[in-house]
């Protein structure tokens, strides 16, 4: 059969896709996978091929904002905080209290995505060349980065099978089940839906109708382990999470076991390309772990290290390093709470002290590991200090629990079907699903 996918126009979201893509293509599948031209070098260089649609996304740019003055930034018009990222109170998909689930509520979040970020990543000339390529080529499954909203209309008008397969924890998917039973309680007439009102309108320009599928696809591959995974009902295929870390080679330093302790310092890739920096304090970061008795790997740019005055000595820069490699030679790992970073973590049993940027689910997926007893989090990461940052990596490190946690974990993911394991039943659930 043929699979195309679509993914978002971040390194970081095709990584999630590549395994399973290279799964499909060893079992004999034609593979390919549309995104803005901006990912089309990182796809040549996954081994898959690239179809490049609509114009450059320069996802950058999201972060070349001028900061907002105190007035601007308590005003609901602003998205952008004075930091230069978003001030996701406006987005928050994570809201789970049921007393905050209102209509008006979720309405309001679902609106801010669609209009501020859907819309752009899945602008009309995306949708109409994504189209254009699948009436052309006819795949017989479309799997999809869940904020492309372009890959269901594009599935929807040439009769393929779709499935999202996702980054991180389905918030959206939690929120809409919400939605949905808020808007049937209401009166037929103020049954207003911002994802009906957008998918709709584009789904008619080629001769099909609004489908809810269009917001949460006909099934969704999860990497998330089961025990982790928010309830929502809905169709999810589990998958073991295989870490990808793009082309990249293994250091001559990590041939030799740590002598001490070694810990592992990142805070990933997905802020420099999405928000053009950091929001924790790295000097406060590595303050807090100079006076122990380990050894540090802190994957830091020129920028990050530009201004630090120095390094502690028990600190080795890298401005980037596989993970996949790097980690099973870890007793800890302290991020920010990537997606990636924290599935590749969870996959190497490793515990984690997470200091989450306050971006899409990174708090939620901290609160989530927590829960789990694989790790602490920062409660409030404009307060962390040295000491803080130092006490919670202490517990992390010498308390058996967290490491015996994680383990458990990565045993759970290790009974997940991998990526190749999973061909069968995406090969079943396409028969079913093609119109």
């Amino acid at each position: 059969m043929r699979v195309l996918f679509v993914t978002l126009a971040a390194s970081t979201h095709l990584h999630a896709q590549v395994p399973l893509a290279w799964a499909l293509r060893a079992a004999g599948h034609d593979v390919c996978v549309a995104s803005h031209p901006d990912v089309a070098d990182d796809i040549v260089r996954s081994g898959l091929t690239p179809v490049p649609i609509g114009e450059p996304m320069d996802i950058g740019q999201w972060a070349d904002v001028s900061p907002l003055t105190e007035e601007e930034f308590h005003d609901e018009a602003n998205i952008w905080d004075a930091r230069g990222g978003v001030n996701w109170e406006l987005f928050d998909l994570c809201e789970m209290r049921p007393e905050k689930l209102t209509y008006s509520h979720m309405h309001a979040v679902f609106s801010a995505w669609i209009g501020a970020s859907f819309q752009e990543i899945s602008s009309p000339q995306l949708m109409d060349d994504l189209v254009c390529f699948a009436r052309q080529w006819r795949p017989d499954l479309v799997i999809w980065d869940p904020l492309t909203f372009a890959a269901p209309v594009a599935a929807l008008a040439v009769g393929a099978a779709h499935a999202r397969m996702m980054f991180g924890f389905d918030v959206i998917g939690r929120m809409r089940q919400s939605y949905r039973t808020a808007v049937e309680e209401r009166p037929a007439v103020l049954r207003d839906d911002p994802f009906e009102e957008w998918l709709g309108t584009a789904l008619a320009r080629y001769g099909v109708a609004f489908d809810e599928q269009a917001v949460l696809g006909q099934w969704t591959v999860d990497t998330v382990p089961s025990s982790m995974r928010l309830e929502v009902d809905h169709l999810y295929l589990p998958m073991r999470y295989t870490p990808y870390n793009g082309r990249s080679t293994v250091p001559r330093w990590l041939w030799t076991p740590p002598e001490r302790r070694r810990v592992c310092l990142t805070l990933g890739r997905s802020f420099r390309e999405l928000m053009g920096g950091d929001r924790a304090d790295v000097g406060e970061l590595l303050r807090g772990v100079a006076d122990l008795d380990i050894e540090v790997v802190a994957t830091l740019n020129t920028d990050q290290l530009s201004s630090l005055p120095s390094l502690p000595g028990n600190v080795r820069a890298v401005d980037f390093v596989p993970l996949d490699a790097l980690l099973p030679s870890c007793s800890a790992i302290i991020h920010h709470s990537g997606s990636g970073t924290t599935q590749t973590a969870l996959a190497h049993g490793v515990p984690q002290v997470i200091v989450p940027a306050n971006m899409m689910d990174n708090v939620l997926k901290a609160q989530q590991v927590e829960a789990a007893g694989a790790g602490l989090h920062v409660k409030d990461t404009a307060a962390l200090t040295a000491d803080s940052l130092r006490a919670l990596l202490l517990r992390v490190l010498d308390e058996p629990s967290f490491a015996e946690n994680a383990a458990a974990l990565r045993r759970e993911m290790l009974a997940t079907p991998a990526p190749r394991n999973i061909v069968p039943a995406l090969e079943r659930l396409t028969r079913l699903g093609r119109r």
